[in-house]
This record gives structure tokens, sequence and C-alpha cells, in this order.
């Protein structure tokens, strides 16, 4: 008997299962509507922002909302299209045949339209009882400063997801993954403008030049922290498929080059501090270094006897390959490895390269003059940056860093980001040295001398690099990078610049291109940094300074006025769920709806009209 039950049982639960399924399909093939997902998810996940170090919003969360259509459910396609059409913004015979047309039942109509757009898609369908679209809230990445830095910023794809950049570096920091997808936010080192600065300069540098791309970075030494990192061509990340690889590249970060003689500068520093050589040793020049053994290597000039002041005034070949033939090949090495070269400088930027700087077991006899003078070695631009600090620091290497801190969702944590550790790779008095010929470089002797700023002792050295072509792998006769660092003032160094042009037509010289624009970017940047000027000396002023508040108003009890706010300003009025902002266009507010004193209530539209 206990056994007849249970056969009973068993079978009672499989009929009344199986009669669910008959009534479940039967609804569906009567009403042809399977059912549909929720409108509104329980919540949507909160990506952190990036910001830059002033607090300027690089990348911000915003709502949208995906469209799509379930084509058994529609009863009336005319009336679908005519009353989408204008939401949408798309013609009513361009939604009917897109509807008519797709191979599938399921379409997406629309994607990514705005949160303002979607709420009143929402209403509309509900007012006129239109079936088979559905409204799916989804969550977006939108980048105020559009091509501003956007190759350190990167994007996300079609999942929120981080997909190069910092987006991708700190991705699941962002995204919240460890705090219930409540992302922090990461603050940068970069100031806006100090970034757009370099930009505007590397824009027009790269017009004048008709160059193939433009590296310009700018750096304090005495943090490591990367003030601007311009790279050209580069990308909207708003508009992520009308960019390619090309113009993604975060050169300064992940492309190595041969630098030139810009090199000198750490190769003399490696030789004068290991006491192979000293500041008053000579060398000869007449054109040609001429090596006991192999082909001789060409001079740019006849520079007579030199010193290591001179091969740097100069840029003199010849003799930074003769000031080579004091040191041992191994212990040459380790001195400019000590730099950082060969190695990648953590800063904080994904596919960083370590560069190229092969062991001396494997040097031929050509190598060690020609590292010397900058060929036959591989560099980023920010290990360029790393190895300067040693000679702005009086010694002490401070690597690169592009993240400063870390915000939690709630504001209330704040973890700085460590970079690499300090440490000193040569003596305070070869790094003084070394500062002192850079400056004689930027006066009327040296190569340098179009960077010089008026009333502000700059530390420079020029570099014009050949390029090797892969096609014969041999260094080309047309294609150069031009080059230009500097360090400021030059006494005690609170910024260095460094700008590469890469394959300039016509003038090819570092002296020549890229020397005037470092002055142009030091002169634009001086004064907003705050370095004292030898006529213009700093004010001293208290550590804090009290901002007006009202650069964007506070939405209350009443709606403020708007008018003259830029769209920037406004960014974070998106993030309110309170009320809802819809911003139509670019610019600065020029009107808005509700007039401002109107009373907030609870899920109020306030559209303001850019221009």
């Amino acid at each position: 008997m206990n056994l007849q039950r249970r056969y009973i049982v068993v079978f009672s639960f499989l009929g009344i299962f199986l009669l669910y399924l008959l009534v479940h399909y039967a609804v569906l093939m009567l009403t042809g509507e399977p059912p549909l997902p929720p409108r509104q998810p329980a919540s949507l996940p909160e990506r952190g922002a990036i910001l830059d170090r002033n607090g300027r919003y690089l990348a911000i969360q915003i709502r949208f909302a995906d469209v799509s259509v379930w084509r058994p459910s529609i009863t009336d396609i005319d009336l679908l299209s005519s009353e989408l059409s204008a939401i949408l913004d798309m013609s009513p015979t361009e939604i009917r045949d897109k509807i008519n047309s797709s191979e599938s039942n399921f379409l997406y109509l629309r994607r990514q339209i705005d949160d303002n757009a979607a709420r009143r898609l929402s209403a509309l369908l509900e007012e006129k009882k239109i079936r088979g679209v559905m409204v799916q809230p989804i969550v977006g990445r939108v980048y105020p400063e559009r091509n501003l830095a956007s190759q350190i910023v990167g994007f996300v794809g079609d999942r929120n997801r981080g997909l190069e950049g910092i987006e991708y570096a700190f991705d699941d920091i962002l995204e919240g993954v460890d705090n219930d997808r409540k992302g922090s936010q990461v603050v940068l080192t970069i100031d806006t403008y100090v970034q757009h600065i370099l930009r505007q300069i590397a824009v027009k540098t790269m017009e004048e030049t008709s160059a193939e791309a433009v590296m310009f970075v700018a750096m304090d030494p005495r943090t490591g922290e990367i003030l601007g990192s311009a790279s050209l061509p580069d990308f909207d990340p708003n508009n992520i498929r009308a960019s390619d690889p090309n113009s993604r590249m975060n050169r300064p970060a992940i492309w190595a080059f041969e630098p030139g003689s810009t090199f000198k500068v750490f190769s003399l520093a490696a030789l004068m501090d290991s006491g192979s050589i000293r500041g008053n040793s000579t060398f000869f020049c007449n054109g040609v270094y001429t090596p006991t053994r192999g082909a001789p290597i060409n001079c740019l000039g006849n520079h007579g006897r030199v010193t290591a002041r001179e091969i740097i005034i100069h840029s003199c070949n010849a003799g930074a390959a003769y000031a080579s033939d004091n040191i041992g090949s191994g212990d040459f090495y380790e001195l400019l490895s000590n730099f950082g070269f060969g190695s990648r400088t953590g800063a904080g930027s994904p596919g960083e390269t370590a560069g190229y700087l092969v062991r001396s077991e494997n040097w031929s006899e050509r190598s060690k003059p020609t590292i010397a003078f900058g060929q036959e070695i591989a560099v980023s631009a920010f290990q360029i940056l790393q190895a300067a600090t040693a000679i702005a620091n009086d010694g002490v290497l401070v690597p690169p860093r592009i993240v400063s801190k870390i915000v939690s969702a709630d504001g209330r944590t704040v973890t700085d980001w460590e970079g690499g550790a300090s440490r000193r790779v040569i003596s305070a008095e070869t790094a003084r040295a070394i500062r002192s010929y850079m400056v004689d470089t930027a006066s009327s002797i040296g190569t340098g001398w179009r960077a010089g700023v008026q009333d502000m002792s700059l530390g420079v050295k020029t570099g014009t690099a050949q390029i090797i072509n892969p096609e014969t792998r041999r260094y080309s006769e047309t294609d150069f990078i031009a080059s230009c660092i500097a360090l400021l003032p030059a006494e005690s160094p609170s910024l260095i610049l460094y700008l590469a042009v890469i394959k300039p037509q016509g003038i090819i010289f570092g002296s020549r291109i890229a020397a005037p624009a470092i002055r142009e970017a030091a002169e634009s940047l001086i004064d907003h940094l705050g370095i004292p000027r030898g006529r213009n000396p700093q004010i001293s002023h208290p550590p804090s300074v009290n901002i007006p508040a009202g650069r964007l108003p506070a939405v209350q009890n009443y709606v403020p006025n708007f008018t003259g706010i830029s769209k920037r300003v406004l960014l974070p009025l998106l993030l309110r769920d309170d009320i809802y902002v819809e911003i139509r266009g670019d610019g600065w507010v020029r009107s808005q709806t509700p007039p401002p004193g109107t009373p907030v209530t609870e899920g109020m539209t306030i559209i303001l009209e850019l221009e």
C-alpha cells in the first residue's frame, strides 16, 4: 500500500505540472506574447567616475535605455512607427522597414537613448497601449572632455566594462566588484588645463610638420605625478566606433623608440658618475668616430676638442662615443638599467612597454658607442621622464604615476595610490653638473636656444633620431623623430616637459621644431603651476583658499537659475534620482524649463537648452 500511495503522489504532481504547461502554452498561442523582462531592474550598477587632480570629470556614469521590439506582439505597426518617430529620432518609414526586414522576431530598434527620452517613451507606450515595444534601462559611460586624455582614460564596452586605459586597468575598482557593484572613483594626477595646453600645442606642431604622430608629456619630478600626456592622433571615447588602433594608442606609455641625442643626458651622467670620465675630460671630434674595429660613425659636425659640457651643448655624437670607450660594457649596461631603461616604470597605464636594452654580453662592437648617443636602445616617453627625475632631483629617481587616489563610493575612504619607490641613481654633484650643461644648451651657444624662456632658467636637450625602416632593417634616410626635453626652473626643477615629433616632413631637427613647442608650453604653464620667474617672484598665500559656492546651484525647494552654467558643470545633475534633468545642445545654458523659482517636486523634469 505504501508503494501504491507513493505512485499516486508522484503521478499527481506530474499531472499538475503537465496541466500548468498546457495552460501556459495555450496562453502563448492565443496572445502570441511571451513573458517580458521587467522594465526596471531592482538596481543599476554604479560605476565610479574618473576625475582629474582638480575634480573635473573625465568619465562619468549616465543612465540610458535600449529600445527593443518583439514582433509577434505588435498589433499596429503603423501606429507604433508614427508615435515612436519623434522620440527615437527615426522616420516612421525607417522604423517600419527595420522591423519588417529583421530576420528575427526580437530586434533592437535603438540602443542607448538618453534617460529622459526613455521615460517619455515608457509613458507614451502606456498611454497609447502600444504592444511589442520594450524599454530596458541600462547604464553607460560619458566622457565630458572627449579627446582630452582619451588614451589614458580609455573606454568601456557594451556591458560597461573597461576595455582600455584606466577604465580597463582599474575595472574592478570602478565597477565595485567587491562592494555590491558600487564603484569607487579613480582620481588621476592629470591636470586638464595642462593636458589641454599640451594637446593644443601638439595639434599645432603636427599640422605644421605634417608629422605622423606627436607625443607631449609633462611631469612633476618631485612627486612623479604625470600632469599631462598628449598623444596624437587621438580619439573621442564617446564615439569609439569612429576610432582605430592607431588613434587609441597611448604612445607615451606603450610605444618604444630610439631616443637619439636626448639620451646623451643620461649616458654622460652615467659615465661621469662612475668616474669613467670627468667634467674636464676631453675628446677630439673631427666629424667621425673611428672604432678599433668596425665601420666609422659620422657626427653632424666637426666640433674639435670637446668636454662633457660641449658634448651636451653641441650634441656631439663622436664625443659621446669616444667618452663611452672609457667604461666597460657591463658597467655601462648596469648604470643605464639603474636609470630604469629596459624595465617598465609602473606608472599605471596598461600595456606599458619595457623598452629595449639588450644585455651587455650580447652587444656588438658598435653597441656601446651608439647607445651613448641614443641608438641601438629603445625607450618610452615615460622612461625618459623617469630617468630625467634623477637629473632634476639631485640624483634621486622618482618613478612616474598617473593615478593619485581611490575614493570609495560613499566618499569616506580615500586610498592614496602609491607609485614605485624612489632611489638614488647618481650623485647630487653629477646631477647638478648635467643640469648646468643643459642650461648652456638653452643659451645662444646651444642647440636648444629656441626653447629659452624669458626670466626663467631652463635646462634643455634636443634630439634628432633616425628610424629603422622595417623593410630594409636599416636606418631610413627620410624618417626621423625630433625631440626636446626641458627641466624648469633649472636650479630646482618642478616641471619636466618632453616632446617627440614622429616622422616630421621638411625640417626634421629637434632643435628647430621641438624646442619652440617646448618654449610655448612652458610660457603657458609657468604661471598656472605657480613656478616663479626671475622678475615675477612667487607670492605666498594661505594654504587654503575660499572658493565661492554656486558654480552648480543647489536644487532643493525651488528650481534655481541655471543661465550661463556650462554643460560640464551640469553633468552631476544627471546622477540625481529625485528629479530628471534633460540637457539639450552644447555650451552654456541659455534657457530652462520650468523657470527659476518653480517649486521642486518629486520626479519633475528640468529641461536645459544650451548654446
